[in-house]
């Protein structure tokens, strides 16, 4: 059984994605209006074989390419080839499920500097002397 490979730990069955060609947009000649060559990728991911946790970051994901039902949707048609705009689709659902199964560094506290709220506080009194030289003329 064919994979599509996301990393060494995460890989999916290729029967789980649906791809279906349909006719490219813009501009292309006779070629863009006879063959159906732009690649439709559909991948449902409630469905899928995915660990859950990749599933709940893919849904929380704020992806265009990600319906409301939890489908991704991908259009490749950047190739003149059935075969390469295929290969292009699976590529970026490679990618976003990549993004997904990436884990964020924890954020270390870190404090300013001396220098940095010595300059801070300057800046801060320069600009209200500044601001106090704007008001109108006493009596």
């Amino acid at each position: 059984m064919e994979r599509l490979r996301v990393n060494a730990q995460v890989s999916i069955p290729l029967d789980e994605i649906e791809i279906s060609f349909v006719r490219a947009q813009g501009a292309g000649g006779q070629n863009v209006n006879k063959l159906a060559t732009a690649a439709h990728l559909r991948f449902d991911i409630a469905a899928s074989s995915l660990p859950e946790t990749c599933k709940t970051r893919l849904l929380a994901f704020r992806d265009q390419r990600i319906s409301s039902e939890g489908v991704i949707v991908i259009k490749a048609q950047r190739f003149r080839t059935q075969e390469k705009n295929r290969e292009d689709a699976l590529a970026r659902l490679r990618e976003l499920i990549l993004a997904a199964t990436a884990q964020n560094k924890p954020r270390k506290a870190t404090r300013p500097t001396l220098g940095s709220q010595q300059k801070r506080l300057e800046h801060k009194s320069r600009h209200g002397q500044l601001k106090k030289l704007r008001g109108g003329i006493g009596d």
